[in-house]
């Protein structure tokens, strides 16, 4: 535990920060969850509209430094060459 003033504000940031991380990160999981799923289903109307959403979510944690950059790049080349299977 903290014992200076400053470090006990700290530990409040870094905790209102990993709950506000956490709930993009359990966010992203959904969306991308939602396009496996579309793309299982061979919907291939639907599983575009929700990679757009992927890459949206995917890119905004990469800005928001919740996510490696590169981790974002590789997540997305994935899920494009997933879409592109069942078009």
């Amino acid at each position: 535990m903290p014992q200076r003033k400053s470090g006990i504000k700290e530990l409040r940031k870094n905790r209102r920060s990993r709950m506000h991380n956490l709930d993009i990160k359990t966010d992203l999981r959904k969306t991308i969850k939602q396009f496996i799923a579309s793309v299982d289903e061979k919907k291939a109307d639907e599983a575009k509209t929700n990679l757009k959403t992927v890459y949206k979510k995917l890119d905004k944690a990469s800005k928001r430094n919740i996510i490696h950059d590169n981790t974002a790049s590789r997540r997305k080349s994935k899920f494009s060459k997933l879409a592109a299977s069942i078009a």
